[in-house]
């Protein structure tokens, strides 16, 4: 099943946004470092990664209350998020990130883990 259309758009704002310096300096959408006229501090590589699912999380987060057909992982690769583990299977790591209940429904935007 293919992403809706607000998912694809989340997704492609967040794979085309630079987050290598996202502790440093607030961006605007769609930075890009090369860009830049100053320098400023870069993360290393796994940091960067790291902020890019944070901010896919979030967003899943949202996206898979409003709209429960959200496909996970397609959701993540579509935003730049590496979702297989060294072995080549899908990790979970990715789905470890999103909050849902005991029937598999994602918790409600801004809940505590158990709603």
């Amino acid at each position: 099943m293919a992403l809706s259309a607000l998912a694809r758009q989340f997704a492609a704002e967040i794979k085309n946004h630079d987050w290598s310096d996202a502790p440093y300096r607030a961006d605007r959408a769609g930075h890009n470092r090369e860009h830049d006229n100053r320098a400023v501090p870069k993360l290393e590589d796994p940091q960067t990664d790291n902020v890019r699912m944070n901010v896919m999380w979030v967003t899943a987060q949202v996206l898979g209350y409003q709209d429960p057909s959200l496909k996970l992982f397609e959701f993540a690769e579509a935003c730049g998020v590496n979702i297989y583990t060294s072995r080549g299977a899908k990790s979970g790591v990715i789905t470890s990130g999103v909050r849902t209940n005991d029937d598999g429904h994602y918790a409600i935007p801004g809940t505590p883990d158990s709603y």
